[in-house]
């Protein structure tokens, strides 16, 4: 059973490694699209807000089914839905395509191959250290963050934006023949009879926990996708060079990577309200010093410290909805939340796209983020979940 465990949990790690990667694609190639093209900001912008929107719906399609069934089939049909729409966007010539390839193909395959469904699946099979565990997998998003990034940076450098997407497609297919290959048909242990206790999914949504959760992961995705969006642009516009700034991506997923791991510790000992709290002060505090300072080195301070903060949240989903309304619909719940979140990720890299192109800087999308990162943190005190449960 162990030796079980530790495969679903490194193929999951796998899983969010190349779709984590690809995911944060479109903030590396932003601006040589844009400027190759001779679209605006916000026509791409555009195309990533509906990516958001369009993967939000499939992460909660992808959890619901994932409570009923192994996840194996979904991930692999998403990973495969994704890579086609990756190999397209190689070949855009026109703002429509973007939107149909990346905002539409792309998501709906990134979306089914995402967190909600990863989550469920690892902690079916180690509920006992389930803060740690998804911790663990989801790291692969910051390690695909960081080892992706670097690699890509270098093809775009060398060949162009389209081969970025050329080699995220071939990624995408060699990751199908590895769920082939190597996850357990039936991804599940003795534990997943215990998913019948629990809220059922109307009870959930008449709470105003899970309210209050929806705003809290809202704001989250926010913040996310803002930064992650338009953090090489924003450094490049500062006259940061292209390697480097295109290495800023990869620099926020070595430190997401020891963020999420020491997140996952904390909050299986102290929960996950304490843990997000954290998090939340953080963000307060980096985007307050983005705004007084914008030297290079504040840049690249600013997209460590931020990075360190970037996946804290996303275990937690899994940890809050457990505590909250059990685990009868948790994939269904996670997915739910984390479809506002993704939603909301669309509203935070359209409006920064938005912002500059009316005023030609950023800095009132970070104001923004400072005060909803603050409202955030207030949001997160009134989830008052109980303690982990433990094994």
């Amino acid at each position: 059973m162990k030796s079980k465990a530790a495969l679903v949990l490194a193929t999951a790690f796998v899983v969010l490694f190349v779709g984590g990667g690809a995911r944060f694609a479109i903030g590396l190639t932003f601006k040589p699209m844009v400027e190759d093209l001779g679209w605006t900001r916000g026509q791409l912008g555009l195309a990533v807000g509906l990516y958001m929107v369009v993967s939000a719906v499939a992460t909660f399609v992808g959890g619901r089914l994932a409570d009923r069934a192994s996840p194996r089939l979904l991930l692999m049909l998403g990973t495969l839905i994704g890579g086609a729409g990756l190999g397209l966007m190689a070949f855009v010539s026109a703002p429509w395509h973007a939107m149909l390839f990346y905002g539409i193909v792309f998501a709906v395959g990134n979306g089914a191959a995402s967190m909600a469904p990863v989550s469920v699946m690892v902690t079916r099979v180690m509920p006992g250290r389930a803060g740690l565990a998804n911790a663990v997998a989801m790291s692969g998003l910051s390690v695909g963050q960081l080892v992706m990034m670097a690699a890509l940076t270098l093809v775009l450098v060398a060949i162009g934006w389209r081969a970025v997407f050329g080699w995220l497609a071939f990624a995408h297919l060699a990751m199908v023949a590895v769920l082939w290959a190597l996850l357990p048909r039936e991804a599940r242990s003795e534990h997943a009879a215990a998913a019948t206790a629990g809220m059922d999914l109307g009870a959930a949504l008449a709470t105003r926990r899970f309210w209050v959760l929806a705003g809290l992961y809202a704001i989250c995705g926010m913040d996310d996708f803002f930064v992650s969006t338009h953090v090489v642009a924003f450094a490049q516009d500062k006259g940061i060079g292209a390697v480097l700034a295109g290495n800023l991506l990869a620099l926020m997923g070595l430190a997401a990577l020891v963020g999420v791991l020491l997140g996952g510790v904390f909050s299986d000992r102290f929960g996950a309200v304490a843990t997000t709290a954290i998090t939340f002060v953080l963000r307060i505090a980096v985007f307050g010093f983005i705004l007084l300072d914008q030297s290079h080195a504040s840049i690249v301070a600013f997209a460590l410290v931020f990075g360190a903060t970037f996946l804290v949240t996303a275990p937690m989903t899994v940890l809050f909805v457990r505590d909250c309304f059990g685990t009868r619909h948790l994939g269904a719940l996670t997915g739910l939340i984390t479809m506002v979140h993704q939603i909301f990720a669309g509203v935070g890299a359209y409006g920064g796209a938005l912002v500059f192109d009316r005023t030609g800087a950023y800095d009132a999308a970070f104001a923004v983020m400072l005060v909803a990162s603050a409202v955030a943190l207030g949001l997160t005190f009134m989830v008052r979940s109980p303690r982990p449960a433990t094994s």
